[in-house]
């Protein structure tokens, strides 16, 4: 409880907020909101933090990410913690579907790759994959569903941050040298492509760029955490067709749809609005005027119907 004696290692607030991605300010809220985290105290009365507190802070946001609220589950055992990471991957794999059993193996020896760390050989095998089957087929039934067992396994805290973000730059990588490799590419649509502040994981949008680029489309990125005015002023200076976001569950919903709509209102209406991701609320209560894609295969026909509705005469 507060004000006790410091009767067991730990860290201060600082190094927990490095370590577990919860800033100061949230821990303290948290503390006097919810009764949880309950720091010791040093001899200077200093909030320290014990190691199973910490534990339990790292699975806390693990689950915010995947879009549980705080409020709902900072109370919980870690025990009730765990149980709903579970029940978050599993959903995971319903949503990605079946997976062949080459494929699967295939991933596993990806993932392993990650778990050891062989961060040359992992660039290089996927690159090498690229090759082989082709961009389309290594961004829907490779690299997707990867990265889907990528953050099932962050989720679960069998994946170290470092190790997640190795892995995202690596594929990053690899994606971004395959689509500069696209020859000819073409004029239209001409699609712009970023994430919302709230949002920090750019690798479905760039996957999103594969798909288009092999389309014909012509893609502009933005990158990641562009503010909705500066999207509105890219689309119009680009003479954009198409502005097309990712969703992962770290954004709230609320911010979700507020941003969707904002934007939705601040653009031509003649200039579309395109939203993936799994993100759940673009499939519970997609915003009016947004078209919303429920996977990266359907980039392909999306794009191919545009051009027949925008075909001159």
């Amino acid at each position: 409880m507060n004000g006790a004696p410091l009767t067991a290692p730990g860290l201060p607030i600082a190094a927990v907020e490095r370590d577990t991605g919860l800033s100061k300010d949230t821990l303290r809220v948290w503390e006097r909101r919810y009764g949880f985290p309950r720091p010791l105290r040093d001899a200077n009365g200093e909030r320290v933090y014990p190691p199973d507190q910490i534990d339990k802070l790292r699975l806390l946001k693990r689950l915010m990410d995947q879009g549980h609220r705080p409020g709902k589950i900072a109370e919980s055992s870690v025990d009730e913690l765990q149980s709903l990471a579970e029940a978050g991957k599993a959903e995971s794999r319903r949503e990605a579907g079946p997976v062949a059993v080459e494929s699967d193996a295939l991933l596993r020896e990806f993932l392993g790759l990650v778990v050891d760390h062989r961060v040359e050989d992992l660039r290089r095998d996927l690159a090498r994959l690229v090759v082989k089957a082709g961009l389309a087929h290594f961004v829907t039934d490779i690299v997707a569903p990867l990265t889907a067992r990528v953050g099932e396994g962050w989720a679960a805290g069998e994946l170290a941050i470092f190790e997640e973000h190795m892995y995202t730059e690596s594929v990053q990588a690899v994606l971004r040298n395959a689509i500069a490799g696209i020859p000819h590419p073409g004029d239209s649509p001409r699609v712009l492509l970023t994430t919302v502040p709230q949002e920090p994981h750019g690798l479905g949008v760039l996957m999103a760029e594969a798909m288009f680029a092999l389309e014909g489309a012509r893609c502009i990125s933005l990158g990641v955490r562009t503010p909705v005015m500066e999207i509105i002023r890219g689309a119009d200076s680009q003479r954009i067709d198409i502005v097309a976001l990712s969703f992962s569950p770290v954004v709230n919903p609320y911010q979700v749809l507020e941003s969707l709509k904002e934007l939705r209102a601040g653009l031509p209406a003649a200039t579309e609005v395109w939203a993936g991701g799994s993100n759940p609320v673009l499939r519970r209560r997609p915003p009016a005027g947004v078209r919303v894609l429920g996977g990266l295969a359907d980039v392909g026909p999306a794009t191919m119907q545009w051009r027949t509705q925008h075909r001159p005469g």
